[in-house]
């Protein structure tokens, strides 16, 4: 799996994609084959305050329910609510199905995520 240039990533296997003080954050194509089919996603209300490595919901697979972690600190400003009922489509198009979107409160965080390269080497 080639993961996309574009795309910063985190440790624990979420992909954040920035834009201007916006951090689009979803999990990544390694996490959902650790998870196997998602069932069900569970993401913060609009306005939940978030910082950098803490909890900001849950995403159950027929495997287990793993915590989400924030790779960014800031507030919710949009969630992603079709997950609500499709939340398959994490398993379909992990790289394309968005979680939540972050206003950054701290964008100098951003400079301890992985790119693509180092992300690709801690997976191997």
């Amino acid at each position: 799996m080639a993961y996309p240039a574009g795309l910063k990533y985190t440790k624990d296997h979420e992909w954040v994609e920035l834009s201007g003080d916006r951090a689009k954050v979803g999990i990544t194509d390694y996490a959902q084959k650790q998870l196997g089919d998602v069932v069900y996603v569970e993401l913060p209300e609009v306005g939940a305050i978030l910082r950098q490595g803490e909890s900001f919901g849950t995403i159950e697979s027929v495997k287990a329910v793993s915590e989400l972690y924030s790779p960014v600190s800031g507030e919710v400003v949009d969630i992603n609510a079709s997950l609500k009922n499709k939340p398959e489509t994490v398993n379909s198009d992990p790289h394309g199905s968005w979680m939540i979107v972050v206003k950054l409160g701290h964008p100098a965080e951003t400079a301890a995520l992985l790119d693509a390269a180092q992300y690709t080497d801690l997976v191997r």
